[in-house]
C-alpha cells in the first residue's frame, strides 16, 4: 500500500464538504484512506463514490487529519474529541476562530502557524476575510496597513444549500409573476433575496455590527498579527450563487505606487490581477466561481487618499474547502513526522 495519510472529512454531504472531497482528489493530496462522516440522517449516502458513515469517535481512530465543515455546536463537541484521538483538526466553523491557542491560517499569508497548535486544532478563516486578506497581506508587508474600510457582496451559497434553494425558488416565482416578491420563499433570509440585496449578514451584535462584520474585523487582526489595524466593513448579501466580492479602501503608512501595487499583486500567491476596466476586464463572481485564485481589479487611488480595489473569490473554495486542503498540504510539508501515522 502506498504511503499516505488517513483523512476524515466531517460534514461530507454539505456543499463545502463535497468540495473538500473533490479538491483532495484534484490536487493529488496523498490520501491512504478517506473517511467521510456526517449526521446520522446522512449515513449511507455516497460522495464521489465514497460511503458516508455517521459521526462517531471511531471515525478518528488512526486518523491523521480531520477536515470539519459542520455547525459551530458540532465542532465545539467533536473537534476536541478528534484531536484527543490524535488527528489534526482543520475546522471551518466559527467555534475556534479567535481562540488564542488555535492558529487561524491562510497558507499564503501565515502558513507556518499550523505548527503552533497546542489543542491540535487549526481554524479556517471566514470566507469574506480570506477573500480580502489575500491581496491585503502582501500590500501590508510592503506599505504598512493602517486602516481598511470595506463593503462585501456575498453570494447566497454562503448561507448553505438553503440559501441557494431560496434564491432559485424566488427567481422562478418572480419571473412567473412578472414582478419582485414581497415576502421570502424560504428560511435562509428574512427578506426576498431575488432582485434584492440585504445589508446584514449574520446576527446583529452590540453597536449595530453583524457577526460577519465582527469576524472580519477580529480575524484580520489575528491573521495579519496586527492588533492595531482599524477595520470597518459592511457585509451585504447579494443574489449571486457563488463568489464573494469585497470593495476595499485601505490606508497605509507609506503612500503606495500604483504600478508597484500591481506588480506586488501579480506575484502574490493565490492572487490574480484582472485590471483592464476600459476593456471591461475586472473581477466578477462568475469569473471566480469554480476557480482557486482571488481575482483583483479596479486598482486605483480613491478620492479620499486610499488605495482602492475590488476582489472576488469562490467562497466555497478559497473561502472554505480549498483553504482547508491547503492547510493540510502545508501541515504535511512542514511536519514530515506526521508520517509516523502513515503506513507504507
Amino acid at each position: 500500500m502506498r504511503d499516505g495519510y488517513v483523512v476524515a472529512v466531517v460534514g461530507a454531504t454539505g456543499a463545502v464538504g463535497r468540495q473538500a472531497v473533490a479538491i483532495l482528489e484534484a490536487r493529488g493530496f496523498p490520501v491512504r484512506e478517506l473517511r467521510l462522516a456526517a449526521s446520522g440522517r446522512s449515513a449511507g449516502k455516497r460522495v464521489d463514490g465514497h460511503p458516508v458513515v455517521a459521526l462517531s469517535e471511531d471515525v478518528f481512530d488512526g486518523c491523521d487529519i480531520a477536515i470539519f465543515d459542520v455547525p459551530d455546536g458540532v465542532s465545539a463537541e467533536w473537534a476536541p474529541r478528534a484531536a484527543a484521538r490524535g488527528a489534526v483538526v482543520i475546522d471551518n466553523s466559527a467555534t475556534f476562530l479567535l481562540e488564542p491557542d488555535v492558529p487561524l491560517v491562510i497558507p499564503e499569508i501565515n502558513g507556518q502557524r499550523v505548527k503552533d497548535r497546542p489543542r491540535g486544532i487549526v481554524a479556517n478563516p471566514n470566507c469574506t476575510t480570506a477573500t480580502f486578506l489575500l491581496p491585503l497581506a502582501p500590500l501590508h508587508r510592503a506599505y504598512g496597513l493602517r486602516r481598511v474600510v470595506a463593503c462585501s457582496y456575498q453570494s447566497v451559497s454562503g448561507a448553505g444549500q438553503a440559501g441557494t434553494e431560496q434564491l432559485w425558488r424566488e427567481l422562478r416565482a418572480a419571473v412567473e409573476r412578472g414582478e419582485p416578491l414581497r415576502e421570502p420563499l424560504g428560511q435562509a433570509f428574512p427578506h426576498p433575496i431575488a432582485l434584492n440585496v440585504l445589508p446584514a449578514v449574520g446576527s446583529v451584535r452590540d453597536g449595530g455590527h453583524t457577526s460577519e462584520e465582527v469576524k472580519a474585523q477580529q480575524e484580520s487582526r489575528k491573521i495579519l498579527e496586527h492588533p492595531g489595524v482599524e477595520v470597518g466593513i459592511t457585509c451585504v448579501r447579494v443574489p449571486t450563487l457563488v463568489g464573494h466580492g469585497v470593495a476595499v479602501h485601505a490606508t497605509f503608512d507609506r503612500s503606495p505606487d500604483l504600478e508597484e501595487v500591481r506588480e506586488i499583486l501579480r506575484t502574490a500567491p493565490g492572487v490574480e490581477v484582472v485590471d483592464e476596466p476600459r476593456s471591461a476586464r475586472y473581477p466578477t463572481p462568475l469569473l471566480a466561481a469554480g476557480r482557486d485564485p482571488a481575482y483583483v481589479g479596479r486598482i486605483r487611488l480613491d478620492g479620499a487618499g486610499n488605495l482602492a480595489f475590488f476582489v472576488v473569490a469562490d467562497n466555497l473554495r478559497k473561502g472554505a474547502a480549498l483553504n482547508a486542503v491547503q492547510i493540510a498540504e502545508t501541515l504535511v510539508a512542514l511536519e514530515p513526522e506526521l508520517r509516523a501515522h502513515a503506513r507504507v
